[in-house]
C-alpha cells in the first residue's frame, strides 16, 4: 500500500506522515516550495523525510508570490498576538488562495504516477476552522473530483484521501505524535520566523503549537524568540 503525503515540514503534517506508516502504508512525501515566507520548512521537511525513514521525498517548486493574496506569500504583517477567540473570527491574512487545491492536485498526479491508492493531509478543522480548505466538505469534495479527473478513478481504482487529524484537538495530535516517536525537534509551526529560523512564537501557528504542548503536558523542543 502506497501513500503520497503532503508534508510542510510542519507539526501536523510530521504527524499525519507517522500515523500513514503505522497504517502500513509505505509513504511518498511531498512538499510544496511555493514561495512562502517561512521556507525553512522546506529544509525541516527534508530532514523529516529522512528522520521518518520515507520511500521517497519530492520537493515541487510553484512560486505562489506571483499570484500573492496571503501574509505568507507577500510583505502583508503575519497576525500576531491573536486570542483564540480572534483565531476563530473570519479567514485569516495567513489564507494563501487556493493552497490546498493546488497541493492536493499534485498530490494526486504524484499518486497517479506511483500508483498509489491514498493521499494523507494533516489538515485539521479545529485549530484552523478560517480556512475553508480544511474543512471534511471540501476534502469529500476533492476526493469526488479525483475519482471523475483521473485515469486511475475512471478505471476503478480511486485515491482516498485521508486527513486523520480532522477533528483533533492540537493537544489530542500531539499526544499521538508522541505515542509514535515522531521527532518533534525537527518539526516547524512558525509563519515569520528570524532569519536563523527562530520561531517567533507570536503567530497564530506558534501560539496554536505553544497552547497544544501545554494542554498535551508535553515540552516543545524547540526555540522561540519571546522566551
Amino acid at each position: 500500500m502506497k501513500a503520497v503525503v503532503l508534508a510542510s515540514g510542519g507539526l501536523d503534517s510530521t504527524i499525519t506522515s507517522a500515523i500513514a506508516q503505522r497504517d502500513g502504508a509505505r509513504v511518498y512525501l511531498l512538499t510544496v516550495s511555493y514561495g512562502q515566507r517561512h521556507v525553512i520548512e522546506v529544509e525541516r521537511a527534508r530532514q523529516v523525510a529522512r528522520a521518518l525513514g520515507a520511500a521517497g521525498h519530492l520537493v515541487l517548486e510553484v512560486d505562489l508570490r506571483q499570484i500573492g493574496g496571503s501574509a505568507l506569500t507577500t510583505n502583508q504583517p503575519v497576525p500576531k498576538d491573536r486570542s483564540q477567540a480572534e483565531r476563530r473570527e473570519g479567514i485569516p491574512a495567513t489564507y494563501v488562495p487556493a493552497r490546498n487545491t493546488i497541493f492536493l492536485s499534485l498530490a494526486l498526479a504524484y499518486a497517479e504516477v506511483l500508483e498509489a491508492s491514498l493521499i494523507y493531509l494533516g489538515a485539521n478543522v479545529l485549530d484552523y476552522s478560517g480556512y475553508p480548505d480544511c474543512r471534511p466538505d471540501y476534502l469529500r469534495a476533492f476526493e469526488q473530483l479525483a475519482r471523475l479527473g483521473t485515469r486511475a478513478g475512471v478505471m476503478g481504482k480511486g485515491i482516498e484521501i485521508r486527513a486523520p487529524l480532522l477533528q483533533m484537538t492540537k493537544a489530542e495530535i500531539i499526544r499521538v505524535g508522541a505515542s509514535l516517536k515522531v521527532p518533534f525537534h525537527l518539526t516547524h509551526s512558525c509563519y515569520d520566523p528570524a532569519v536563523d529560523g527562530t520561531a517567533c512564537g507570536r503567530c497564530d501557528s506558534c501560539r496554536i503549537r505553544r497552547e497544544g504542548f501545554r494542554a498535551a503536558g508535553i515540552s516543545d523542543p524547540i526555540a522561540y524568540a519571546d522566551a
